[in-house]
């Protein structure tokens, strides 16, 4: 939580340490001298330098991890062109004067050592390195008895990361045994050598003996040789330790709310709490206040943010703000503590383009939840009280919230025979503030006895359960009349699932392949019940108090549920077939696979939606792949197809180029009107009586980047819908990178209402953001979140063994 471990301060006292080092080294060897020219103890060290050694060690990064630790310990080996020494006057060592120890090396054109003063001087030309930084000064002087030196006209340089500088002078002192250190007209930056860009300067730096703080007085920052910032002082790390105080600026533009500028203040209240608070100015809105609290205690670990505007100048909203919550903990290893609650001031809170880390304006609701969980061998048992604040006018929202919902899972493995025991139970309050939708109360058990057995290539899991719920419901005034006040349901449920594993070797194109064949086959029954009387998405359009229609991929199709949660249990007597086949080169890497499955049907499954037209015998065929070629090339499809009446029913298919810097990744998504109507709401539904032919969802994307040149950088999204053939959203921006610095251009345009609309809004932003590179542990100048809150980053949608 440092500034930087590699900043301009944590630089300069490094140096300063460093100091009486070099002095020490330079004159340890001599005071055994007499009048003789100094030699290498070590023959083999003496030839390895003899060719220039300093050409040997410019530049060079040594890990930090191959340094020694104990170098003032380590033989000490020098050269000269000459030495002479009077005793107790002086010594002296003239004409490339070379000291290694270590992975240490110092050198000077003249090194004196003054007696009794006990005092050395190396002058000209004076350089250090010791693998991961490099210094070069025109004098040092230090003080053997009292540990003080000097440093003059010092330049360095950092060998392992970029970081260079200067200063006019390093002062070390030593008061009653501490050291004090004091650095005169310092710079910092991580731009090449003659690359003025920018850097930090300070009059003067003083740092405390092993403070991990240093105090730094007239602070600024320059572009071009030009101060920008100024502080008259500021106190930064320079170690790993947390400190209070500012971190560092950011400045950004955009269209919406203009130029915005943050000056984050941050406070180490203890080792396991602190406070960052965040004043941000935006011309166009006003000022925004943010406080985020973390903390770290034996109950667990967690955060909370307030955000807070006395007067938002672009919506004429008051007193707007957002809280948020999130804490997870496990006490005594076997309870576990989750909790996520967040509330705004409006409705409009995030819709109107307002930064905040608390949500995004996609967000139809803020969940507000709480669970608490204890788990041992077994049981699983969870408290949970899950709401939402539904982002709308009135405040009403349609979801159900739980108030709350306690449920448990027994488990009993290694029972007789080889069998599996578990029974999960739940007993929920299902609360809802729509007038049309029911309320209830619900009891669920479902004990279950599992048999598996296995072999390296064949596999059966048999499978008998009973699913049972109790129903408590409150009608209120939604008009339903056949749902019952009081209902109990006993599903009997069986199942067994079989699979093979068979493998070979093959060859294409003259390439050694692994391909794998993998076959299963699954029987399940499950009895058909009347479920009328309860609120469900089968009998009721919308219904449901936690289930909703399951996706039927290939996985899906050897799923027992067709819907998640409790409320609708479909009735089964099917069989699904299905396979798999992978290709694995030679270092066992996939590089295709290809799924196909089928359910059919022995009791034909009634249809909701289809015009009473007859049930087909069979389910769709659902088909995935997925391919890397070379891992550039990918390809990853899924698809749904009805035989019987010739259609997709769903599908979606996304092809990727990546080469270096560049990628190409255009995207198609389809689901059919007739899949849409018949199982969830249809967003286009056909108008009868009309000629509109239109599906449900046909969407088409394209995400491109590219680099220009080795500094500049293209990246590009757009997202099509083509029913109503609008665009959905569109994003396209540049990066310009130099060695110690990068600007960013970008514009976002995105749609504000439903497509499905005649007319449909759009809104628009232009960014801008500028950042200094090199400077860890620092937030980037212009780093802005102003982008629309709605544009998909680039993700890899690929999930082969890679």
């Amino acid at each position: 939580m440092s500034l930087t471990s590699h900043s301009l301060l944590a630089t300069m006292i490094g140096l300063a340490i460093y100091g009486p080092a070099m002095a020490e080294d330079a004159t340890s060897l001599h005071k055994d001298i007499n009048n003789k020219h100094a030699v290498a103890e070590d023959q083999s060290t003496n030839k390895a330098i003899a060719n220039d050694p300093l050409a040997m060690v410019r530049g060079v990064c040594i890990a930090p991890e191959d340094r020694k630790e104990d170098t003032n310990n380590l033989p000490i080996h020098i050269e000269a062109d000459s030495a002479k020494a009077q005793n107790e006057h002086q010594a002296v060592y003239t004409g490339d004067v070379i000291v290694q120890q270590g992975t240490r090396t110092i050198a000077a054109d003249k090194v004196t050592l003054k007696q009794p003063e006990n005092i050395v001087t190396a002058k000209g030309n004076v350089f250090y390195h010791d693998g991961g930084i490099e210094m070069e000064a025109k004098q040092l002087q230090s003080d053997l008895d009292t540990k003080d030196s000097q440093m003059d006209d010092a330049v360095y340089r950092m060998t392992c990361q970029a970081g260079r500088g200067e200063a006019e002078q390093i002062d070390k002192r030593n008061v009653d045994g501490t050291q004090f250190y004091k650095m005169k007209d310092g710079t910092y930056t991580t731009c090449p050598e003659g690359d003025k860009s920018w850097r930090f300067a300070a009059g003067s730096l003083e740092r405390d003996g092993e403070s991990p703080f240093a105090d730094l007085y007239n602070a600024r920052f320059e572009v071009l040789d030009v101060p920008v910032f100024y502080l008259p002082w500021l106190r930064v790390p320079v170690t790993d330790e947390r400190m209070t105080g500012f971190l560092y600026p950011t400045l950004t533009y955009g269209s919406r709310n203009g130029m915005e500028y943050e000056a984050p203040f941050y406070w180490n209240i203890a080792p396991n709490y602190d406070l960052t608070l965040t004043p941000k100015y935006m011309n166009h809105r006003g000022l925004q206040t943010t406080a985020k609290f973390r903390y770290l205690t034996d109950l667990g670990e967690g955060h909370l943010i307030g955000e807070y505007m006395g007067r938002d100048k672009k919506t004429d909203y008051d007193k707007r703000w957002g809280f948020q919550w999130k804490h997870s903990g496990i006490i005594d290893e076997n309870w576990l503590v989750d909790i996520d609650y967040s509330k705004v001031s409006d409705y409009k809170y995030f819709d109107s383009g307002l930064d905040s880390s608390i949500g995004e304006r996609e967000d139809n609701n803020l969940l507000q939840t709480a669970e608490v969980s204890y788990r041992n061998t077994n049981w699983d048992t969870m408290l949970m009280v899950r709401d939402f604040q539904p982002l709308t006018v009135d405040g009403q929202g349609t979801q159900y919230r739980l108030m709350p919902q306690l449920s448990s899972t027994y488990y009993r493995n290694n029972l007789g025979y080889g069998l599996d025991f578990k029974m999960p139970m739940s007993i929920s309050k299902f609360d809802n503030d729509a007038k049309n939708k029911p309320t209830a109360d619900r009891i669920t058990l479902e004990p279950t006895l599992t048999l598996p057995y296995a072999t390296p290539w064949w596999s059966v899991t048999t499978q008998a359960k009973v699913n049972y719920a109790h129903y408590n419901q409150d009608k209120k005034e939604s008009g339903l009349t056949d749902l019952k006040d009081n209902v109990d349901r006993v599903v009997p449920e069986f199942r067994v699932n079989s699979s093979l594993y068979f493998e070979r070797d093959t060859s294409i194109l003259g390439s050694h392949y692994t391909q794998s064949l993998e076959p299963q086959i699954q029987y399940l029954y499950i009895k058909d019940v009347d479920q009328k009387g309860i609120y469900n998405p089968f009998d009721y359009v919308g219904g449901g108090y936690d289930s909703t229609r399951l996706q039927q991929d290939y996985y899906g199709l050897f799923s027992d549920r067709t819907y998640s949660g409790n409320d609708y249990i479909a009735p089964a007597n099917q069989f699904t077939i299905g396979a798999s086949t992978r290709y694995f080169d030679e270092d066992f890497k996939e590089r295709f696979s290809l799924s196909v499955g089928q359910i059919f049907y022995i009791d034909k499954p009634v249809n909701k939606g289809t015009d009473n037209k007859e049930a087909k015998s069979y389910s769709a065929t659902a088909v995935e792949t997925e391919f890397n070629l070379d891992d550039n090339l990918f390809l990853k499809s899924s698809m749904q197809y009805d035989s019987s009446e010739n259609e997709i029913q769903q599908g979606s298919t996304t092809v990727e180029y990546r080469n270096g810097g560049v990628f190409i990744q255009p995207s198609y998504r389809y689901v059919s009107s007739d899949y849409l109507t018949k199982y969830v709401n249809n967003p286009n539904p056909i108008i009868p009586g009309t000629k509109d032919k239109r599906d449900g969802i046909s969407q088409l994307g394209l995400s491109v980047g590219f680099p220009v040149s080795d500094s500049i950088d293209v990246k590009a999204d757009y997202f099509q819908d083509m029913n109503v053939n609008k665009m959905l959203e569109s994003k396209v921006g540049f990066t310009y990178r130099s060695a110690c610095w990068m600007i960013g251009l970008s514009y976002n345009r995105y749609a504000k209402d439903p497509l499905s609309q005649d007319f449909t809004e759009y809104d628009s932003n232009v960014s801008f953001s500028f950042s200094l590179l090199g400077l860890q542990g620092m937030r980037p100048f212009g780093k802005s979140s102003d982008d629309g809150g709605n544009i998909l980053s680039y993700g890899d949608p690929f999930t082969l063994n890679n």
